[in-house]
């Protein structure tokens, strides 16, 4: 089994500095890319010096968008992505193979509570977790970990669903779930960051992870949001519109605008089902 091992790197010459030597160590065998997301320090020379193969870009696209580049350059049958900032260790990756072969399509490191990068990530991961566990029925331990490893073929139909931003592991987790390709996951321990603060920004990708709930629930099952959304505007118009006939005799207007919404946001559903269905047959031609 030929394994690339893809590291989405930007701005992070001292955390490769570190783990591109472990990786070379422990996997001598692997094709190592590291996808230099427009990077203004040494990232892509201190890369080219450990041996790794290096796909630069000329301006940052986003997480996502490296990951995307470097599994269509990956020749290994699985491709293990992790991050370039040292959390992840080389030595963790035989777990994931080992996993792997037992038949799974998808194996991701999940994370402890010491992985967590502070008290309100883990909490909004947690989050994530149950919700998603909901959609799917199975049970989620780390929706968003960026350490996993796939098999190469599966995880590139998928690649025109991926978001070039952060929230690439989501996406690839829900896809994988929806079209019927088991995953599994490991627990790992994870190491604190080196080089640069995290690429995160509080307010902007706060908001941007709260879409990802969202995102969650459309991109698994459309109608396990839409429905139970129509249903609760139903019974407020129908509770509405008891109340307005009991003290006034009469259907008001609102208890119409009401029953609309909800006529409406099913049908929006029952669409957004549909195109959900088409987006997964694209990738699977």
């Amino acid at each position: 089994m030929r394994v690339s091992v893809v590291l989405p790197a930007k701005n992070e010459a001292e955390g490769l500095a570190r783990t591109l030597p472990a990786l070379r160590e422990q996997w001598p065998e692997a094709e190592i890319i590291v996808v230099d997301d427009g990077s203004s320090d040494e990232t892509a020379a201190v890369a080219t010096g450990h041996g790794a193969r290096v796909l630069s870009s000329p301006y940052s696209m986003g997480n996502g968008a490296a990951i995307k580049r470097g599994a269509r350059a990956a020749t290994g049958d699985v491709i293990v992505f992790m991050d370039a900032d040292g959390q992840h260790s080389a030595a963790h990756i035989g777990q994931l193979l080992d996993k792997l072969a037992e038949g799974f399509d998808m194996v991701v490191g999940a994370r402890d509570g010491s992985g967590q990068a502070n008290f309100h990530r883990g909490l909004a991961n947690g989050l994530y977790n149950r919700l998603a566990s909901w959609m799917t029925g199975h049970s989620i331990l780390d929706l968003t970990s960026g350490f996993r490893a796939a098999r190469a073929d599966r995880f590139r139909e998928f690649l025109h669903l991926l978001p070039n931003g952060f929230s690439y592991p989501t996406t690839s987790t829900m896809a994988f779930f929806r079209s019927a390709y088991p995953v599994a996951y490991v627990q790992i321990p994870v190491a604190k960051r080196v080089g640069n603060g995290s690429h995160i920004r509080p307010l902007k990708d706060g908001v941007r992870f709260l879409l990802i709930i969202f995102k969650i629930a459309t991109l698994y099952s459309p109608l396990k949001l839409f429905a139970p959304a129509g249903l609760a505007f139903f019974l407020i118009g129908s509770g509405y519109y008891g109340w307005t006939y009991a003290t006034q005799g009469r259907f008001t207007n609102m208890s119409a605008l009401l029953f609309s919404a909800a006529v409406i946001i099913f049908l929006i559903g029952l669409i957004s089902e549909q195109i959900t269905s088409l987006s997964y047959s694209r990738g699977n031609k």
